[in-house]
């Protein structure tokens, strides 16, 4: 039996301001290793919001959220040492833009696993092989476009041999036409047995590539199954509104 990489057990997010925002409720969900599990539903349903949790780049109000043995919602865990672990890609690529693709690629493991210059360079040469942009090492962001950029972000996350990795709308920045190579990089990722949380608005991505595919409305997750169970007969009437309007 798979044994589970990420466990979110009853998670709220709340949002204290003018009127409380519950941007997340009662959230459970478990991801087991090897599993790709992408998370669909309208804006602001939640979506991105119980992702970032799992990182800590959202601080949940109430639950546990682990990360194999570790509960990374506990004010003692060093989220520092979780995070060397677990790969993170943006809507945006946040790249620098004065470091060349190859160093984007190195900085991390040369200062955070203390790899040498050499080793890390070959390392990021495969990655980039990988997503196919081996020619643009030397390249700087501002000459890639935007799908390559993306690319080049999923590299660099790869680079520090994740064990999860976590997607946040990777190609909701990109135009309609460089989608699809960021996608495919995707694809082959997961049919290579990486563990992969996606949030994501691609619908054809989400029944082709996905173990599991959960639905959220209104920071609920209202029903999750297989792709073909979710899109073809999906049992809750929010679920079926939701695809009349997208399909």
């Amino acid at each position: 039996m798979a044994k589970e990489k990420i466990r979110i057990e009853n998670v709220c997010k709340t949002y204290e301001g003018k009127s409380e925002v519950k941007a997340v409720r009662n959230a459970t969900l478990s991801v087991k290793e090897g599993e790709v599990v992408v998370i669909i539903g309208p804006s602001g349903s939640g979506k991105s919001t119980l992702l970032r949790s799992v990182n800590k780049l959202e601080f949940i109000t109430s639950g546990k959220i682990f990360i194999d043995e570790y509960e990374v919602s506990s004010p003692s865990c060093d989220i520092r040492k979780v995070r060397e672990n677990v790969g993170m890609v943006f809507q945006s690529f946040n790249l620098f833009p004065h470091l060349s693709v190859l160093q984007n690629i190195t900085i991390a493991p040369m200062k955070v696993k203390h790899m040498e210059r050499k080793a890390a360079e070959a390392k990021a040469m495969e990655l980039l092989f990988r997503v196919g942009l081996a020619e643009k090492a030397k390249a700087y962001p501002n000459q890639l476009s935007g799908g390559q950029q993306q690319r080049v972000a999923i590299a660099r996350a790869l680079a520090m041999d994740p064990a999860i990795m976590l997607f946040d709308e990777p190609t909701s920045a990109l135009d309609p036409e460089m989608i699809k190579e960021v996608l495919d990089v995707m694809i082959s990722l997961a049919q290579s047995g990486m563990t992969m949380l996606i949030v994501t608005h691609e619908m054809g991505f989400a029944r082709a590539a996905a173990d599991r595919v959960v639905f959220m409305d209104g920071g609920e997750i209202i029903e999750q199954g297989s792709p073909s169970d979710l899109f073809d007969h999906p049992a809750n009437p929010r679920t079926q509104t939701f695809f009349e309007h997208i399909l």
